[in-house]
Parts: C-alpha cells; structure tokens; sequence
C-alpha cells in the first residue's frame, strides 16, 4: 500500500509540482506546458523516466484527453453533452469508479476489489487530493488519472 498526496503550487508556470507520499518524500514530477496548444502534462518519476503523458484533444466540441502511460496503456476522460451539471465518462480504463468522481471523493475498483481511493481536502487555497492505492501496480495509473480530472475540472471552474 502507498499513499501520495498532491499539492498544486496556485503560481507555478505550466502547472509544475510535485507530488509527494505520506512522509513528504518526493515520488513524482509534473510537468505542464506552458503557452502551448493542445496543453499537455508530463508525469516522471523521480529518476527522470516518464510515466505518463496527458494530452487535451485540440479539435474535438466538448472536452476530451487522451492518458498514455509509460506501459503503453492508453485511456481517455470525455465531457458529455449535459444541460446542468458537468458529467465526464472514462473510456478504456476497464475500472469501475465507486464515489463521486466531481467531488473527488472516489475509488478505483477492478472485479470488485478497491486498488485505490482517492479524496479531495477542501478549504485549502490550492488543490490537495490524498491518494490512497492498495495494489501498487496501479499507483502511476492513479495518480496520472487524479491529474487528468484536475484539469478538466480547473478548465470548468475558469470556463465560468
């Protein structure tokens, strides 16, 4: 079992952090581009090799991001068309997400069993999310997926 916490800087350019496990031990790095179209995010671990890579879907109507980790396994975040309140669908994951994935305050179960949990501290000036992942097989493709949803929701949140 590892636990990670994330911690967004509110000023970092490009959307640079780190992410940290639960003694503040640095595990990995992220790297957001910079005054670039379509925005991409970079995950590395901390020797340096990269884990992940996010890419927003440049034309496309309603939001879409396509996660590519390192192992080759590929799957996408989409919005739907709604009327009120923003609903998103995960595609490829071949996971059932348990919780409110909005809210942040979700698990990540395959055949039934939790591989991770993942919840959102709030009244916080930045993002802080506490990650939780039972089966460390699936820590990078949690913590890329944690990543993804943040942005999505950062783009609601500045699309009001």
């Amino acid at each position: 079992m590892k636990t990670f916490q994330i911690k967004e800087k509110m000023w970092s350019l490009g959307g640079t952090f780190t992410i940290t496990d639960d003694l503040g031990i640095p595990c990995y790095r992220v790297e957001g581009s910079f005054l670039s179209i379509p925005k991409t995010f970079t995950i590395l671990d901390m020797q340096g090799n990269q884990v992940s890579h996010i890419e927003k879907n440049f034309l496309t109507f309603l939001p879409k991001f396509e996660i590519s980790l390192a192992n080759g396994q590929q799957f996408f975040i989409e919005k739907d068309f709604t009327l009120f309140k923003p609903h998103y669908t995960i595609k490829n994951l071949n996971m059932e997400v348990q919780g409110d994935f909005w809210d942040m305050d979700f698990s990540l179960l395959v055949n039934g069993r939790a591989v991770a949990e993942i919840s959102q501290e709030w009244f916080r000036m930045t993002s802080t999310y506490n990650i939780t992942v039972y089966d460390d097989t699936y820590s990078d493709l949690t913590i890329s997926l944690v990543i993804a949803i943040d942005y999505v929701k950062e783009l609601e949140r500045n699309s009001k």
